[in-house]
């Protein structure tokens, strides 16, 4: 059925919808099989034809448009709208063009308006770049024109429904069963963790696996711009999100505010989703002011640059001496986990580094893991590879403390805990 025929049943439909009343799901499927039917004029459709093109219909009308559809596509992980016209989607880690559209730039803001309303968020040629979620967690982000010179432009990162387990990373050469349980005996002991990595290395992922090592009878604060974290096993669990300035301009409440309160709430520990600003400062003073085990995430190429941005953000709130961020650094961070995206576009873990304090001046850093890549498989489109151990851990005072060694061990059985 062509465009215009599309159209035609649409606009049909819309005004056959009392809007003065509130019409249910049920109601809007039988009026478009109505309208479907009237409007074959002899040009008879197949029965697949027929659902598919009433899907579409109902989701122009009730949903998201064409955007549902590929948010129930469990293969595609992100979708970037670069205007009306031009969709793009990834799966398995490669971009495809979408060839479906917005009707007009138009219906595309209105979808975008009905997102962003749902996370009282404000998005307009006043305040044209906004985060936001979709009810399943998925991460949406937004830029309208004038700042965006394509058109409104939305990209939505999705995540999986099954939450990801620290098992399902093993399985599927994400990190070695090795390194899980080396992860689990940090989580459990309250080292301070950071995990690093580039756009798409999967931070998110892993910190949500890797908070499932939390002890279930602990406290836990999350912390998030807009949030995404799907802690599993947590029952005294606070989920805090950061808020925009209303359309005056205030009542905006920051990641900065929210780590300051956070300290209020007897919390035994902290997870920032994500850390890059000035709030770096404040997850850092939670880290050194009894907060043990506290997670976070943060964009960068490798461990030691981690340290390195932490040490920039910092100096964006507080006009402090940089040895003594370093020294707030080295005494907070005890583990940097760098992931990465190989050429295959698979997800890993390259490094595991432990930061062991200051010497000169500069961090010291001692590395405990690293991924060696080996030589291609049978399948030549795949980077064969694994995590190999290089040193052992240092400061194995948190553990010991923890019980998961004693102090009379603690120097031989630092090769069983790594």
């Amino acid at each position: 059925m062509k465009q215009d025929d599309r159209q035609l049943i649409r606009s049909k439909v819309m005004q056959s919808i009392d809007m003065s009343g509130d019409i249910g799901d049920e109601q809007v499927s039988d009026m478009i099989d109505r309208c479907i039917l009237e409007s074959e004029s002899g040009n008879v459709l197949s029965v697949r034809d027929k659902l598919a093109l009433k899907k579409e219909l109902f989701n122009s009308l009730r949903r998201l448009d064409i955007l549902s559809e590929l948010l129930d596509d469990e293969a595609v992980t992100e979708i970037m709208i670069n205007g009306c016209s031009n969709i793009f989607v990834e799966r398995a880690g490669r971009m495809y063009r979408y060839d479906k559209a917005f009707e007009s730039e138009e219906r595309l803001k209105t979808i975008i308006q009905s997102i962003v309303a749902e996370c009282n968020r404000i998005v307009n040629e006043a305040s044209p770049i906004v985060d936001a979620r979709l009810k399943d967690g998925s991460r949406v982000n937004v830029v309208l024109p004038p700042v965006s010179l394509s058109g409104s432009v939305m990209t939505i990162r999705k995540f999986p429904k099954d939450k990801m387990t620290m098992d399902k990373l093993v399985e599927i050469g994400s990190v070695t069963m090795e390194v899980a349980d080396f992860l689990k005996n940090l989580v459990v002991a309250g080292y301070n963790i950071i995990i690093s990595g580039g756009t798409g290395a999967g931070k998110t992922t892993f910190l949500n696996a890797l908070s499932g090592y939390i002890p279930a009878d602990e406290r836990i604060v999350t912390i998030e711009d807009s949030a995404e974290l799907q802690l599993a096993g947590i029952d005294n669990l606070v989920s805090l999100e950061a808020r925009s300035a209303n359309v005056e301009g205030e009542n905006a409440v920051s990641i900065r505010d929210l780590i300051k309160t956070s300290l209020r709430m007897r919390p035994s520990r902290i997870i920032v989703g994500e850390v890059r600003d000035a709030a770096a400062i404040d997850m850092l003073t939670a880290m050194n002011t009894g907060h043990d085990g506290s997670l976070s995430t943060g964009h960068a190429n490798s461990a030691r640059d981690m340290l390195t941005r932490l040490e920039t953000m910092v100096l964006m709130g507080a006009d402090m001496p940089v040895l003594a961020i370093r020294q707030q650094i080295a005494s907070a961070v005890d583990i940097v986990v760098q992931l990465g995206r190989l050429r295959d576009r698979s997800r890993r873990c390259i490094e595991i580094s432990e930061v062991t304090g200051l010497e000169g001046g500069e961090f010291v850093m001692n590395k405990l893991y690293e991924f060696h890549e080996s030589n291609m498989g049978k399948d030549r489109g795949r980077v064969e590879g694994m995590l190999r151990k290089i040193n052992d851990l240092h400061n194995t005072s948190k553990l010991v403390a923890a019980g998961l060694i004693s102090v009379n061990e603690s120097s031989d059985s630092r090769r069983d805990v790594c």
